[in-house]
């Protein structure tokens, strides 16, 4: 077993197919324009940004990405028709990416809810 990695510059420099780094570069690019002041942290060995709580995390894997923004999945269940979701994770191809202006949706929404509960 690898060690985890240790920074999310780390984990993407690890990431073997070009297009999988690709479109996780591209949401983590996403990610830091929607929450700028989010922190970047490794946890269970993926991406994961925080602010005040797990906002949403990212990952490569031998046949697919995934995000996993939490119980925001169900909120935009409708609009994610064709990828396979799971209660909190969204998985896709990087060939069929998930739209961005979709995953500044759900980043938001997913960081509305946190901050909601810390207040």
């Amino acid at each position: 077993m690898r060690p985890a990695p240790a920074s999310v510059d780390q984990y993407l420099l690890e990431v073997e197919s070009v297009a999988a780094k690709e479109a996780l570069e591209r949401i983590r690019a996403i990610i830091q324009e929607v929450i700028p002041e989010a922190e970047e942290d490794i946890s269970y060995g993926m991406p994961m940004v925080k602010l005040h709580g797990m906002v949403i995390g990212f990952a490569a894997f031998k046949k697919h990405c995934s995000i996993f923004p939490g119980h925001t999945v169900a909120d935009f269940a409708a609009e994610l028709k064709g990828f396979k979701i799971s209660k909190g994770t969204v998985q896709f191809v990087p060939a069929k990416p998930i739209s961005e202006d979709l995953i500044r949706r759900m980043v938001r929404a997913r960081a509305k809810r946190i901050s909601k509960h810390i207040c």
